[in-house]
């Protein structure tokens, strides 16, 4: 059998990223040799704070550029807030990868895994076992907005949470389609449309249209 070769861009970025990102690419290294692919890793200092004190950025002006040439991004967290404002941390460089990769889907594994003890009373490990499917880079990561007359009693701040039918709807293919290969075929939409009375509702709206086209799947 050949060898799949896959190039990984590594970025530690801040705090536990440092600690725990030499582990991670262990745990990458031994799933590598199970499945017979090949990894070569290449780290990177940038998309962290200590970047930012150095350079005055987050990311380097080629830091798209550099990284398409990779398979991957394992990127470990962002964040040191008694040194740079968060919201500068962030948007500068996980957002950053989010939107010009279009990385619309955040998929999260949520499985009790055998031997290991759950702080829900009599859960045992077949009953916990599910994917959570999110919006990535619409709805509160639309970044539309902006200040006028700053510093003044006219102060006016306006953020926007922006979703299209395009955003939501592959959301939602990616997740039917992934519910297809589940053994229960199910899966629930949650929004908070009580409160944000807008773009939430137009999700919901949209669910029901997108069942239509997995007519073997449960949707509540």
């Amino acid at each position: 059998m050949t060898h799949k070769s896959f190039r990984v861009a590594v970025v530690a970025g801040d705090g536990i990223g440092v600690e725990v990102m030499p582990y991670s690419v262990r745990c990458l290294q031994a799933a590598a040799e199970v499945f017979r692919i090949y990894l070569t890793f290449e780290h990177f200092d940038f998309a962290s704070c200590a970047y930012y004190e150095k350079h005055g950025s987050m990311l380097p002006p080629d830091w798209k550029d550099t990284l398409s040439n990779f398979n991957a991004i394992l990127f470990g967290a962002v964040g040191l807030p008694d040194i740079v404002p968060e919201h500068i941390s962030l948007w500068g460089s996980l957002l950053q990868f989010r939107r010009e990769f279009d990385q619309y889907v955040k998929l999260r594994p949520c499985r009790l895994m055998p031997g290991v003890r759950c702080p829900l009373a009599g859960c045992n490990s077949e009953e916990i076992d599910f994917w959570i499917v999110r919006e990535n880079t619409e709805g509160g990561y639309s970044s539309v907005g902006g200040r006028m007359f700053p510093g003044t009693d006219r102060e006016v701040v306006i953020q926007a949470m922006v979703m299209t039918r395009t955003g939501v709807d592959r959301v939602f293919n990616y997740a039917f389609d992934l519910t297809q290969s589940r053994p229960q075929k199910h899966l629930t939409s949650a929004t908070k449309s009580n409160g944000i009375s807008i773009t939430m509702p137009y999700w919901d709206e949209r669910c029901p249209q997108m069942a239509k086209q997995y007519p073997d799947i449960k949707v509540d």
